[in-house]
């Protein structure tokens, strides 16, 4: 399709959904309505994300320069930002409802990783002043650093569809955060080393009945057998997958932001981006996550 087809679609598909959201009912409890409505607004935030804009100003600069005539009432940028921000929550509900539909919730098979979030780069942590208080060290395995900021934590299902994610301070364990991610989900859970170990794994089956499989270390024996271990590891790539797509299409390790209402928007619109793109590829008939097929260029 081609960009124009794919706003369209964005917005008509985030329209019905608001409607059936709020049934007839208004967001707002008091005052007027903006001029820009909240499925524009969201849709323009969507769409920007999926070209790789992933700023306030940007979005907004690209929908004055480019698609005015689509959104007539699009306002000033102030406006703009603090509009988008205002819907975090029911961007979040539309994501929930979209993941809904694909069966993410229902699958009995899920994985989980975690992503740095930096706030700063680590030899200005010292100095900074942006989320003090709330931002703090952490080390990220993968990359083999340590970082000042927060820690990102996903899940997904097989297919690649994301069911919940977290954003906690950097020094907090995955297992804390995992339990923000578990309810209403079954079946097997598959996640990396950091979270080894039958008592926590034991302490997750009791309380949501999930069975929590890991890889082991190399210095363990893994009694599950060479053919299991292979199939895990070449499962959770999937995670490594969705990830690659939040940090490089979507930017979701750039903060960006010096409040944390407008980092919860931040993330929010970037996880709703993403489940948008992957349920407009399967009406398409096409692999959920090849985002480069949804427009020609």
């Amino acid at each position: 399709m081609s960009v124009e087809e794919f706003i369209i679609a964005v917005y008509c598909l985030v329209d019905d959904i608001m409607n059936e959201l709020l049934n007839s009912k208004s967001l707002r409890q008091r005052g007027f309505n903006p001029a820009l409505t909240d499925s524009e607004m969201i849709a323009m935030e969507l769409v920007a994300e999926f070209q790789g804009i992933d700023t306030d100003k940007g979005a907004w600069e690209y929908f004055c320069n480019h698609w005015r005539a689509l959104f007539p009432n699009i306002g000033s940028r102030a406006n703009f930002a603090k509009h988008a921000a205002n819907l975090w929550n029911m961007k979040q509900q539309i994501q929930k409802v979209l993941a809904g539909r694909m069966g993410a919730f229902t699958d009995l098979l899920h994985i989980s990783d975690g992503f740095p979030v930096p706030v700063c780069h680590f030899r200005r942590a010292n100095f900074s002043q942006v989320f003090a208080g709330e931002a703090t060290y952490g080390y990220c395995a993968s990359k083999g650093e340590t970082y000042y900021g927060f820690k990102g934590n996903v899940l997904i299902n097989s297919d690649g569809i994301i069911t919940g994610i977290t954003l906690s301070q950097a020094h907090i364990d995955e297992r804390e955060s995992l339990w923000d991610l578990v309810d209403g989900i079954h079946g097997m859970i598959i996640a990396d080393k950091g979270l080894i170990g039958s008592e926590y794994q034991n302490e997750l089956r009791e309380y949501s009945g999930i069975d929590l499989q890991t890889a082991v270390r190399s210095n363990m024996e893994d009694k599950r057998g060479k053919h299991f271990s292979k199939w895990l590891t070449s499962t959770r790539r999937l995670v490594e997958t969705v990830i690659g797509q939040l940090t490089e299409r979507f930017q979701i390790e750039k903060v960006r932001a010096r409040k944390l209402w407008y980092l919860t928007n931040r993330v929010a619109r970037k996880v709703l981006a993403h489940t948008v793109c992957a349920y407009i590829n399967k009406k398409m008939g096409n692999p959920p996550l090849q985002f480069e097929l949804l427009v020609k260029s």
